[in-house]
């Protein structure tokens, strides 16, 4: 999230509360006790009807914090239960997000709705705008038949009242692949088989009624064991505090984490060999390559429109290539990528070299819960210098432009971006790989994410301000340099 909503810092409390728990050794008991402490008796009630709602949404807020999915809970296990299973579990759950069935609000409907700012004017430009005969006047007022409605939207444009609004459903209105939908009782419910796992709907449900499984258990685990634990953090990071990216790597070994890795160092192996696949794709004749690392939009290929396929890059992620790297370097490691994306999180259970994801929230919580003051933190040395390329990866037209300066000028790149997935977007990339040609550029950068990786779901900062913090760090940095080999 990209403000300090009341979603994020109720997600913020509960995990600060269960890093507490963790740490002080008494987990299951203080886990139990959670809603209760947060909400204990005569306390004001600031957001339901009543104390016990609160505790119930508490509950379940933690169960997915603790890692475990809230539709499979029976509303009688105690949270020292999930606590203790956390403990035990050898990996986290196979799906990503969850659904809090008690915060959510249940919609109404997505429509086209007439308010009651209609006047029933002698022009009624409404019955005209409409192609499909949906509105009517009745008692002197425009009525939407909601059968016909193709919600096309040409009546509200052309109400002199702005009386005909679209009522939305924040998170099915988010979901650019239309994977949420409504169950029996009325709530929202994800479509796994079509989840892309971007986050959109959780960033956007003023309810936090949608939440991801964290794996910070898992991580404090790890940190606990004799193993050394890596730290691969996403170059994102440099706009989401007033601090350096080195303090906050500074931060993460005061935590516990043994090594820290910038996550560019990985973006630039990402973007040589990109750009060696992109000259080889053009060199057999192909008419356009999209671009690999973001995780969402592999997800939208995979599930949604697979005739993308034989267009997306074979290259792996800068995440792959990092946790790749840590496993050669140290031996036995635990790699957990420090990141903005929930999307990530889905990447990582299917990638051999990435143990666990932890997100900047999460990051931020295990700051607060172990008292770090990154502005005292002293300046952390990464091993390796990274390229200005490589930083701007989360940004949107970073990947398409390290591409570009990759190449070396020994192959002609048209690059374009699509920034940021919607059902429009993707109904026009279903064209393009129908036609076998993209009428934008050769190269494809895709991000499902407005704005790129600095418009994460679980970010921290606006992402204009983040964006901008990005591009400074970026600067710092030399040019790529093209791989001669190519």
């Amino acid at each position: 999230m990209q403000t300090e909503v009341n979603t994020v810092l109720l997600r913020r409390e509960v995990m600060v509360r269960l890093i507490k728990a963790f740490l002080s050794g008494d987990f299951e008991k203080q886990a139990d006790a959670l809603p209760f402490d947060m909400r204990p008796k005569h306390a004001e009630v600031p957001f339901r009807c009543c104390i016990h709602k609160e505790r119930a949404i508490l509950r379940e807020r933690a169960i997915a914090a603790l890692g475990g999915s809230v539709e499979q809970d029976d509303d009688k296990t105690h949270l020292g239960e999930y606590a203790r299973r956390a403990l035990e579990r050898e990996k986290p759950d196979n799906t990503v997000l969850t659904v809090i069935d008690t915060a959510c609000q249940g919609c109404v409907p997505s429509r086209i709705y007439v308010t009651d700012l209609c006047q029933g004017c002698v022009a009624r430009p409404c019955t005209t705008a409409c192609a499909f005969g949906a509105i009517s006047i009745k008692n002197g007022r425009s009525v939407i038949d909601g059968e016909k409605c193709k919600s096309c939207t040409k009546c509200m444009q052309v109400c002199p009242y702005s009386a005909i609004v679209k009522i939305k459903v924040p998170c099915e209105d988010a979901c650019p692949v239309g994977a949420i939908t409504k169950n029996g009782s009325g709530h929202a419910q994800i479509d796994v088989s079509r989840c892309l796992s971007c986050g959109a709907c959780m960033a956007s449900c003023p309810f936090g009624a949608v939440a991801e499984k964290s794996q910070m258990i898992d991580i404090l685990r790890a940190i606990k064991s004799d193993k050394k634990v890596v730290a691969m953090i996403a170059p994102a990071i440099a706009g989401q505090t007033p601090v350096s990216i080195n303090k906050v790597a500074s931060g993460l070994i005061k935590a516990g984490f043994d090594i820290v890795m910038e996550v560019a160092e990985g973006a630039d192996i990402t973007a040589k060999t990109e750009a060696k696949d992109f000259a080889e794709r053009m060199e057999k004749g192909d008419k356009f390559m999209t671009t690999s690392c973001c995780a969402a939009y592999r997800e939208m290929v995979k599930k949604i429109v697979p005739e993308l396929k034989p267009y997306v890059s074979e290259t792996a992620t800068p995440m792959h290539y990092t946790a790749e790297l840590a496993k050669k370097r140290y031996p036995d490691c635990v790699t957990v990528f420090v990141g903005p994306c929930v999307a990530k999180r889905s990447e990582g259970l299917g990638d051999e070299f990435v143990d666990y994801v932890m997100n900047f929230e999460e990051m931020g919580a295990l700051f607060v819960a172990m008292s770090i003051e990154l502005a005292q933190c002293e300046d952390y040395v990464f091993d390796v210098e990274t390229s200005k390329q490589a930083r701007n990866f989360a940004l949107t037209g970073g990947v398409a432009e390290s591409v570009k300066v990759a190449s070396g000028g020994k192959v002609d790149v048209r690059p374009t971006c699509v920034n940021g997935l919607n059902p429009k977007v993707v109904r026009e990339m279903m064209t393009w790989a129908k036609k076998g040609e993209c009428p934008l550029g050769n190269i494809v950068e895709v991000m499902a994410c407005e704005g790129g990786c600095v418009a994460g779901a679980a970010c921290l900062n606006n992402k204009k301000i983040a964006a901008r913090g990005v591009a400074a760090y970026a600067d710092k940095g030399e040019d790529i340099k093209p791989d001669e080999n190519n």
